[in-house]
Order: structure tokens, then sequence, then C-alpha cells
């Protein structure tokens, strides 16, 4: 297989896996908020939990506070905005810098929200579409866009290390194994602490 072709693939996969963490802390931090919000307003801290959970269970799952049924509606949540993030991460990638990458997290945070509550949910999940506090859950779904914008601090960091070759270093991912690149093809971002002249 082409050098190219697999660094291609280890960077999507990289991306991938950035992407479904940042989506996975972003996704807590939006529950958090919406419990938190629903508390001031006299509701449930599970209330957006036991709506998602309606899915499996109907209106059956709609009560006020913690039950079994809870943590279905609490895992739908998290694996969706989990694999959204990957999929944002994957194609974003490395092609955007940091602060435009945050501004088209958020962009697709509130994206989501306008797709899913005001179209997705009315046909498959109605009851979350008509039950959720629309104010708050807006917000919740900035907050998810701000922390999936920090996808990037998840990614691999490139490790340089000395080569046998004068005009060669060995670059790799940690985890990863190192391959050889003449210093004409090395990154400008490099700081002069990561590569040693001879």
């Amino acid at each position: 297989m082409d050098p190219a072709t697999e660094s291609r693939r280890g960077s999507r996969l990289s991306s991938a896996s950035a992407g479904l963490q940042a989506g996975m802390l972003g996704a807590w931090w939006m529950l958090l908020w919406l419990g938190v919000s629903d508390v001031w307003q006299r509701r449930s801290f599970w209330t957006a939990e036991n709506l998602m959970a309606s899915a499996f269970y109907g209106d059956g799952a709609i009560r006020r506070g913690f039950a079994a049924r809870t943590l279905s509606g609490l895992a739908l949540y998290l694996l969706l905005y989990s694999l959204l993030g990957a999929l944002l991460a994957m194609a974003v990638s490395d092609r955007m810098p940091r602060v435009r990458v945050f501004l088209v997290s958020l962009l697709f945070g509130l994206g989501w929200y306008y797709f899913s509550f005001g179209l997705l949910w009315k046909s498959v999940l109605p009851l979350v579409a008509l039950l959720h506090s629309a104010q708050t859950t807006v917000l919740g779904h900035i907050i998810y866009g701000a922390v999936l914008g920090r996808y990037p601090a998840y990614l691999p960091q490139a490790a340089v290390v000395e080569g046998e070759d004068e005009g060669e270093a060995k670059v790799g991912v940690a985890g990863g194994e190192p391959e050889t690149v003449p210093r004409e093809q090395q990154s400008m971002s490099e700081t002069p602490s990561e590569t040693r002249e001879p």
C-alpha cells in the first residue's frame, strides 16, 4: 500500500478518535447544562434523558426523576453525539486553523439542533420534539459545539527523532511506527526544541 494512503487513513482514524472523544465530552457538558437548567425550571434533572428514552419505551419513559429507563436515553445521547463528533472531525480533519474549526463546530452544534429537533425528531421521536425546552436546548447545543471544537487537542502529537543521515529525521505518531522524512518535507510548525541540529 502507498505510504501516502496509509498516512491519510491513519490521519482519518486519528481524527475520528479525537472527534469521538470531544463529542463524548461535549455531550456530557450539554447534558449537565440541560439537567441544571431543568432543575432551575422545577423539572427533573433527568428530563432530557427520559425524553430520549422514549425512543425505546414510548411515553412510558416520561417520568420525573431517574429510573432504569433513563440509562437508555443517556446512552443514546452519548452514542449519537459521539458519532456526530467523529463525523465532523473526519470531515474537517486538518484542513482549517483551530479558530475556524471552533467556529465550524459551533455552527455544527446549532445546525444539528435545528435539523434534529425541527425536522428529524418530529417524525421519529415526537415526544422529544414536543416536550423539550427549546431555549436551554439551543444553548446546550452551543456548549456541545464549543467542546467539540476542541477536538484537535485530542489528536496525537507528532514526535521527531533524529535519523542516522544528516538530512533526515524520523517522524511518527505516539504509539506508531516512525517513518523517515527528508528535512525539507518536515512541517514548518516544529519548534526548535523538537529538532536538533547535528
